[in-house]
This record gives structure tokens, sequence and C-alpha cells, in this order.
């Protein structure tokens, strides 16, 4: 799908501030409400826009801790990476699973509470996960740059 430049404001407002109201988005991208709704859909249908959600501070709800686990697969097995993943969505403190071509297989984002947390996570949960052939943790100290714009 070709975009214009009334799509490309309408989307560097939207990612600016998710949460305005059409009429808000509308005006701050200088175009009536009607066409900003009709572009937002014409957008949604064609995949660009995948939705809206909440970007939630995890840490301001108690969640202190945050690791990436990046697991390397025993490639063995033909269902290990079907068998991982589906295990690894049983996790409720797993908020993000990617896949990767290469050394690294599967990273899956941890949150806890405190480390005392972390290690029943780790130890009950993770090390259960099937077919893991190796595993290297980074734990989160800072996020110096969180955002999914490119210049529009």
């Amino acid at each position: 799908m070709h975009i214009d430049d009334t799509d490309r404001r309408i989307l560097r407002q939207l990612l600016a501030d998710p949460g305005l109201a059409t009429a808000e988005l509308a005006e701050r991208a200088g175009v009536t409400a009607a066409t900003c709704w009709r572009r937002l859909e014409r957008l949604a249908e064609a995949g660009i826009l995948k939705g809206q959600h909440a970007v939630i501070d995890w840490r301001r709800l108690g969640w202190a801790v945050e690791v990436s686990l990046r697991f390397t697969l025993d490639k063995t097995d033909p269902r290990a990476f079907d068998e991982f993943l589906a295990a690894a969505r049983d996790v409720p403190e797993v908020i993000e699973i990617q896949t990767f071509l290469g050394r690294v297989d599967v990273r899956l984002n941890v949150i806890a509470r405190d480390m005392g947390h972390y290690q029943h996570i780790y130890r009950d949960r993770i090390l259960t996960l099937p077919h893991i052939a190796d595993i290297e943790s980074l734990m989160l100290v800072s996020t110096i740059k969180d955002t999914g714009s490119l210049p529009l």
C-alpha cells in the first residue's frame, strides 16, 4: 500500500500521542475527523496499523527485575521450537518472546518482583522448559531508548 503525506502526518501524530481522540488527532494532522477516521481504517486494513495498546511501566507496579534470556535449543528433535514456545507462552512472567536466525534461537523477556522472585521463576519455570541446550541471561539495568517509531 502506498502512503502519502497525509497518512504520514497522521502516523507521526499517532506515534507522538497514541491516546489522542480521533478529532484531536485529525486537528493535529491538519485533516477533518472523517478523513482521519477513513485513513486510520485504511491503514489498519492494510496491516500498517496493528492496533493501539497500553504501555505499562512494570517497575512502577512493583516488578523491579527484568531479564532477557537468550536460548539456544537442542534442535535434534524436530518439535523443539514448537514445544519450547508453547511451554514458554504458559509462563505468566514472560512478557515477550522473539525467535531468531543465528546462534541464539529464542529470546524471552522475563519480569519479577525482586531477585528472590526471579530465582523462583528461573528455577521452577524457565529451567524446566523443554529442549534447552544453552541459556544466556542479561539483566536490564536501564532503558536508554524505547521507541517503535521511524522517521515518517
